[in-house]
């Protein structure tokens, strides 16, 4: 049963800034659902019509129950087109795996067909199911303060000796980032640089 009241609404702070969660505090994107696909992401096709195999139905337009507002001003190309478009990305990189793949894997829920995002867009409004800490799980591994590709990046900085929002460096890793609702901040590069001086 999901949970639709006030207690789980989300507190955004600023424009890439911790977005919490009172239920969950262990859970802290930094972009929104419409961030996500504002800044370019999937090469335009998240939300084309599929065939889910988890729930042998067809899905289309389910981008449209969620608020208007949130695809104001990004072209319906960029939201559901068939066709990857890797110009459409903001690091004009194609990162990912197919839907088939994900499902294969096991790591969709009949209550998301179309993966992680589908989720974030349900859990970000403020509903809840048997799926969140799945979820929340692989978000910490790849995205949180200790996840892998979030160091990864941090580690490719270093190396190339350069700065923390230098796009040059691991466009891939940062756009895979970017899918899970997260962009790295200069605050989040130096606690990492301070947390790697700590254990030295």
């Amino acid at each position: 049963m999901r949970d639709y009241s006030k207690s789980n609404k989300r507190k955004t702070q600023k424009r890439y800034k911790t977005i919490t969660f009172k239920d969950h505090p262990e859970f802290k994107p930094n972009l929104t659902p419409r961030d996500i696909f504002l800044l370019g992401s999937f090469g335009g096709t998240y939300w084309r019509p599929i065939y889910s195999r988890i729930t042998k139905t067809k899905y289309n337009n389910i981008h449209k129950q969620y608020p208007k507002s949130w695809w104001k001003n990004i072209p319906e190309d960029h939201l559901s087109r068939s066709k990857y478009d890797v110009n459409i990305n903001k690091y004009k990189v194609k990162v990912g795996t197919s839907l088939e793949f994900w499902e294969s894997k096991q790591w969709i829920h009949q209550d998301n067909p179309y993966g992680w995002v589908h989720w974030y867009c349900d859990f970000y409004r403020g509903k809840r199911g048997p799926d969140d800490n799945r979820q929340i799980s692989r978000w910490k591994g790849l995205a949180g303060s200790r996840g892998r590709f979030m160091r990864f990046l941090v580690t490719q900085i270093l190396r190339r000796n350069t700065k923390w929002n230098d796009e040059s460096v691991s466009p891939k890793i940062r756009q895979v980032l970017q899918h899970w609702g997260y962009k790295l901040t200069k605050q989040d590069f130096d606690n990492e640089i301070k947390r790697r001086k700590q254990i030295k």
